[in-house]
């Protein structure tokens, strides 16, 4: 696989002018917000999608979409992911080539005839094209043994938080961070779409081979979506949690694909939705 040179924080936020009240009086002075900008993806060189994120990690970002479209199965299939290098185009930097390994760029063709046209935003994911019973049938059950302590669980919206550097300008982007078993930080994304922000993290581990991330937990600021929970099955992550709550259709999904679903992760306590046997019950009250 080929990749350009690291991008992740490139033009994550800009400065604008802003007019404030305080203490009942106008004052004039600048803000920093998170940037939003549309990124075209593209399939040797043939329009494929247009997602509005956060620029910075966009090949990250390109190749776990694909993931989730299904485009690219496993890392063998993805060849190349480049910025677009044509003198003609209209910012280029907002648009991503990417081209697949032999094998699977030759059902490019299936693949542009089973596409429906979508725009996504950053807010709406996959927008509910993919049943629960097509996921199913698209990978097996998640198993795996290991646990983690209550005590560890509840330490990682701090351990994300801290790292959240675009989020202490702005205050204005989702985060979406893998967590070893020992709930170390490996990845973290930050994005105005939440999302995207999972897109990235699982897009920078496919593209280093390291899928399936059966040894991570997945954590989101927000709240948990069918989108979320199916990317994290389709990237063989067992543990997914999130700052808030999850839908109902993540829930059913969690529990088919034998995920642990944990939300409202706030200080020492969280709900278990699915699969409560992965978090071993410990005294909190050290930490409330």
């Amino acid at each position: 696989m080929h990749s350009e040179r690291d991008d992740r924080d490139v033009g994550a936020s800009r400065t604008v002018d802003v007019t404030k009240m305080r203490d009942g009086a106008w004052t004039s002075g600048v803000d920093r917000v998170a940037a939003e900008e549309p990124l075209e993806i593209r399939l040797h060189d043939r329009p494929f999608a247009v997602v509005m994120r956060t620029p910075g990690a966009d090949r990250e970002l390109a190749a776990g979409f694909l993931l989730s479209e299904r485009v690219l199965r496993t890392p063998d299939d993805l060849g190349t992911v480049a910025h677009c290098t044509d003198p003609g185009a209209d910012h280029p930097e907002n648009i991503v080539n990417v081209r697949l390994a032999d094998e699977a760029a030759a059902g490019l063709d299936r693949i542009f005839e089973g596409r429906r046209n979508i725009t996504t935003s950053a807010s709406c994911g996959m927008c509910g094209r993919l049943t629960i019973e097509s996921l199913r049938v698209d990978g097996p059950v998640i198993h795996c043994d290991w646990t983690m302590p209550s005590s560890c669980v509840v330490s990682i919206p701090a351990r994300l938080r801290e790292a959240q550097t675009v989020f202490d300008q702005t205050g204005g982007l989702h985060a979406a961070g893998l967590f070893t078993r020992e709930g170390k930080l490996d990845a973290l994304a930050e994005d105005v779409g939440r999302h995207n922000a999972v897109d990235k993290v699982v897009g920078r581990m496919l593209m280093q081979d390291r899928l399936p991330l059966s040894n991570h937990l997945l954590f989101v600021s927000g709240r948990t979506s069918f989108e979320i929970v199916q990317k994290a099955f389709l990237a063989g992550i067992p543990m997914v949690a999130a700052v808030s709550a999850p839908s109902s259709l993540a829930v059913e999904l969690a529990e088919e694909c034998g995920i642990t679903l944990i939300g409202f992760l706030r200080g020492p306590s969280f709900n278990v939705y699915t699969s409560p046997f992965r978090v071993i019950q410990e005294t909190l009250t050290a930490q409330a």
